[in-house]
């Protein structure tokens, strides 16, 4: 509803836009008319055209964002034409002359009679209107239209363009029906637009020129050294204030972003959840489980069916190292507590594009032995609905269907075991008297050192990449050369060697012998890899220019040799001694392999 408001908003300050001028004579012509008759279909059908005009360009700016290089270059086109638009309006100006003229005799068929016929021309009319100012992106329809390509156009971005719509329809309407005094004032305040539409088209063009150059993410991201991650959560924190029955909001290792924040795009460090009371708040209801593309180890689940039942939602993706250290307690509680009543849900929500394939989880799931429930989440259907935002993140419901609980995160695994009894005590099914279940943290799902990380996650692929050390940067969506720089790295800088063609999310090796050289501080360090033709892939593992000795992981021998045979995370290095600032190196023998993200711990 917030959302719905806000682009209504954007909608109507839409008016102050110089682009409107061409609109207001036709809408003027409307003065004279009846409003319900003539006004009023002018606005409908303006609002409508305009919602489904965005809705298009939303649907092309996703085939974009998707094209990789063509897209990118499209995209450049596009900007700096609408750059060009800004700082010459006569451009603009010759561009939208063939609709003025359309809509000129329209309005002029319109204005022919006092009929019922005058609707259907005044709705055309309409039509023309929201044609001509379609283009008139303000900020937020800007923001609008980006999330649309992103995250792929749906019934929900239409309704939110609908809303945009509506809201430039209401700001028309009142100078319909205010008339005169509306648009004088319009035109006193138009010459100062005139002049910040000029410079935000240099500001365009100027960013145009930026991307062209790579500096998008090559000069620019070297020169942004503070993380905007805490700045981010703060932010999220004022809009969505928490109550004492919610988990602070947890540092993420990238900012996925991302968010994933993310978006799905972030993985989570270990994080404290709410205090395990005697009597455990309400925090909703058990959202719908629908919009699985599939279900493992069971036939589909339902919110209703599962009533009588206490159920743990565990958000998790296979290749997330987080979700793999807390991934033996969820086994755990699973086994131990089946027979009093809990039903375990895995919710596989996939981060990189590879775990969306089915055959991948399946494999995961059997190789990580997960014997109960797993919803395949590949369109974050079940994600949305939680409003989760975090992997991994465990829901907690009793037999009434009601939320009691959650937890974010690894850690604090007695507290959240000491919630199911709790939750099975409620239900009449209070198991017997006995100690937390005992996990043998071994490999991957041993605990994270958390004293000694000093390292953050770290994506190759050029959408989320940081702190690349190179002259260039990374050369997008195209086979390079790359050389890494002579002297030591910094401390968590990381740089390419030989062949290697980066995309968004993944780089991928041209020929034998292509490197990455990575400075951290952690016990552990992993690496998401895969091999682009399915061939397995054979790769050898330096620390400090050696072989890692007893500090190999568990997919590397003590020499540093292993292999890539599967899209997942690698173990390569975990450090026995005392530590400090390592610098690693892995050279892949045989082309083809990809790499996804580094993870620390």
């Amino acid at each position: 509803m917030l959302l719905l408001l806000l682009s209504y908003l954007g909608g109507v300050l839409t008016i102050l836009s110089p682009c409107i001028l061409p609109v207001l004579p036709f809408v003027f012509a409307r003065s004279g008319q009846p409003f319900v008759r003539s006004g009023l279909p002018l606005l409908l059908g303006m609002a409508i055209t305009f919602a489904l005009v965005a809705t298009l360009a939303a649907v092309g700016g996703g085939w974009a964002v998707h094209a990789n290089q063509y897209g990118r270059y499209a995209a450049i086109v596009l900007l700096g034409f609408f750059g060009l638009t800004l700082v010459f309006p006569e451009l603009a100006d010759r561009l939208t002359r063939p609709l003025v003229a359309v809509g000129a005799r329209l309005s002029q068929s319109a204005a022919g009679g006092e009929g019922k016929s005058s609707v259907v021309p005044s709705f055309l009319l309409g039509v023309a209107t929201g044609l001509l100012w379609s283009p008139c992106a303000g900020p937020i329809l800007g923001l609008l239209l980006t999330g649309a390509a992103l995250q792929g156009a749906s019934g929900h971005t239409s309704l939110l363009l609908l809303a945009y719509g509506l809201g430039a329809a209401t700001s028309l309407a009142a100078a319909l029906l205010i008339g005169g005094r509306v648009f004088a004032a319009l035109k006193r305040s138009l010459g100062v637009g005139e002049w910040i539409r000029r410079g935000l088209g240099v500001l365009v063009l100027i960013g145009v020129a930026a991307i062209a150059l790579g500096l998008d993410t090559g000069l620019l991201t070297r020169l942004s050294l503070a993380r905007t991650s805490s700045l981010e959560q703060g932010f999220l924190d004022r809009l969505h204030p928490q109550t004492q029955s919610q988990t602070s909001a947890a540092d993420a290792a990238p900012a996925s972003d991302a968010v994933m924040s993310g978006g799905p795009g972030m993985m989570m460090a270990a994080k404290t959840g709410p205090q395990a009371a005697s009597a455990l708040p309400v925090e909703g209801t058990l959202p719908s489980l629908d919009g699985a593309v599939e279900w493992l180890n069971s036939p589909p689940l339902t919110a209703e069916g599962l009533r009588g039942k206490v159920v743990l939602v565990d958000f998790w993706t296979y290749s997330c190292i987080n979700c793999l250290r807390s991934l033996p307690y969820v086994r755990a509680w699973a086994e131990k507590y089946r027979d009093q009543g809990l039903v375990v849900i895995g919710v596989h929500a996939p981060e990189f594009a590879f775990e969306k394939n089915l055959d991948n989880v399946r494999h995961a799931v059997q190789d990580l032995k997960v014997t109960y429930p797993v919803a395949i989440d590949n369109n974050y259907a079940i994600w949305r609905a939680f409003g989760n935002q975090y992997w991994p993140a465990h829901y907690f419901i009793d037999a009434q269907g009601r939320v009691r609980f959650h937890h974010f995160g690894e850690g604090e695994y007695d507290r959240s075991e000491m919630v199911i009894r709790q939750l099975l005590a409620e239900a009449g099914k209070a198991p017997a008297a006995s100690g937390m279940v005992e996990v043998d943290g071994a490999g991957v799902g041993q605990a994270a050192d958390e004293a000694d990380v000093q390292s953050p996650e770290t994506y190759v692929g050029y959408s989320r990449a940081e702190n690349f050390a190179g002259l260039r940067g990374e050369i997008h969506d195209e086979a390079h050369d790359y050389v890494p720089p002579p002297k030591t790295l910094g401390l968590n800088r990381w740089s390419l060697g030989g062949n290697w063609t980066v995309h968004d999310e993944k780089a991928v090796s041209g020929a034998a012998s292509a490197r990455i050289v990575y400075r951290f501080h952690a016990r552990d360090l992993h690496l998401v890899l895969g091999a682009a033709d399915g061939k397995p892939v054979r790769f050898r593992v330096l620390l400090d220019g050696v072989a890692p000795g007893g500090n190999h992981g568990v997919d590397t021998d003590a020499q540093g040799n292993g292999t890539v045979t599967g899209q997942r995370l690698y173990q390569l290095i975990r450090q026995s001694g005392r530590i400090s600032d390592r610098t690693f190196e892995i050279e892949f023998l045989d082309p083809g392999v990809e790499a996804f993200a580094f993870t620390f711990g």
